[in-house]
C-alpha cells in the first residue's frame, strides 16, 4: 500500500526531469543557434555601419540574422518542421524582441558606448528574453 502511494510520486519526478533536461538542450542549442545568428547579425551591421545609417544597417542585420535564426531554431534547437504558425509565432517574438534591441540600442548610444560596440550589451540583455518567447513560439504555436 505504501509503495503504491509513492509511485505517482516518483513518475512525477522522472518526468520533470526530463522536462529540464529537454529544456536545458533547447537551451544549449539555442545558444549555439543565437552565436550564429548574432554573428551574422553583427557583420552585416559591421560592414554596413560606415555606407549607411547605423540604424538602417542594424535592421539589415537583424533581418539576415533573423531568417539563419528561424530556419536552425526550427530544424536543429526545437526540431520542429518550419510552419506558418511557427513562423509566425517566431516573427511576433522577435519583432517584440527587435524593439527591445532598438531601445537598449538607443540608450547604450547616447549613455557615449561606441556604435560599434553598442549591440554587444543589447545582446546580453535580451538573450534570456528572447529564448522565452521563441520556445514558446515553437512549442505552443503547433
Amino acid at each position: 500500500m505504501e509503495r503504491e502511494s509513492l509511485f505517482p510520486y516518483g513518475t512525477q519526478l522522472l518526468k520533470k526531469k526530463k522536462v529540464k533536461k529537454e529544456i536545458l538542450g533547447e537551451a544549449l542549442r539555442f545558444v549555439v543557434v543565437g552565436l550564429i545568428a548574432t554573428i551574422v547579425h553583427y557583420l552585416v551591421y559591421y560592414l554596413l555601419n560606415n555606407v549607411i545609417d547605423l540604424r538602417v544597417a542594424y535592421t539589415i542585420g537583424y533581418i539576415t540574422g533573423s531568417i539563419v535564426n528561424y530556419i536552425l531554431s526550427a530544424r536543429y534547437t526545437f526540431k520542429k518542421k518550419t510552419s506558418k504558425k511557427n513562423a509566425l509565432g517566431f516573427l511576433l517574438a522577435h519583432l517584440m524582441n527587435y524593439l527591445l534591441q532598438m531601445i537598449l540600442l538607443h540608450i547604450f548610444l547616447s549613455l557615449g558606448v561606441g556604435k560599434t560596440l553598442a549591440p554587444l550589451p543589447v545582446y546580453c540583455i535580451v538573450v534570456p528574453t528572447n529564448f522565452t518567447l521563441v520556445r514558446l513560439a515553437f512549442k505552443k504555436l503547433k
